[in-house]
């Protein structure tokens, strides 16, 4: 509601009253040239650095069975991992951010696994794809299948399935990336 200026005001000393859009207030106090005014945007350099680590992430090639067939398909025409910049899949864990774990681990491939999660680079993110991975799947209680990846290397998402389809795994890329979105940088543990 804007006040009609009396006699002994003038109309400049009541425009800090009528509403305006915050961009406009933020411009006009940051003494924005008029060439930028409406195309600057003011942000916090974490959810900057956030949102460009959302927006890129490289998973690693890594599948060891069934489950990376349906990995493999997410990168067709159909299911399209470019959408959320995932579709460059690094084969080295120290250009990748991503670990895809799609298959049955067995107890001779967990040193391996490992090995590949710590040569990654800080932020690393571990998505588990099957039931194989989380729980051992119909190997459960063999002596040759690990129990679940996460005895041995911290999980961020679980997708269960066996195998889980393509677009279980895109949506398992979108909560990865809510995931990162809504985490503080200084409070992320790595294992």
């Amino acid at each position: 509601m804007t006040v009609p200026p009396s006699d002994n005001q003038d109309r400049t000393a009541l425009d800090f009253m009528a509403p305006r859009p915050a961009g406009q207030i933020l411009e006009a106090r940051l003494n924005i040239p008029t060439e930028l005014q409406g195309h600057t945007m003011v942000t916090s350099l974490d959810s900057l650095v956030g949102w460009a680590r959302r927006s890129a992430l490289w998973p690693m090639t890594f599948g060891l069975a069934c489950c990376a067939i349906e990995m493999m398909a997410v990168g067709t025409a159909r299911f399209d991992i470019s959408r959320f910049g995932a579709e460059v899949f690094r084969p080295s864990p120290r250009q990748a951010d991503v670990m895809i774990v799609s298959g049955t681990v067995t107890t001779k491939m967990a040193p391996a696994v490992r090995r590949l999660y710590d040569q990654m680079p800080d932020p690393k993110y571990v998505i588990a794809m099957g039931t194989c991975v989380i729980a051992g799947g119909p190997y459960q209680g063999s002596y040759s299948t690990v129990p679940g990846i996460d005895n041995f290397v911290p999980v961020d998402v679980y997708l269960a399935g066996c195998p889980p389809r393509p677009d279980a795994l895109l949506y398992g890329i979108i909560q990865l990336q809510e995931k990162i979105r809504i985490e503080s940088s200084g409070k992320r543990k790595s294992a």
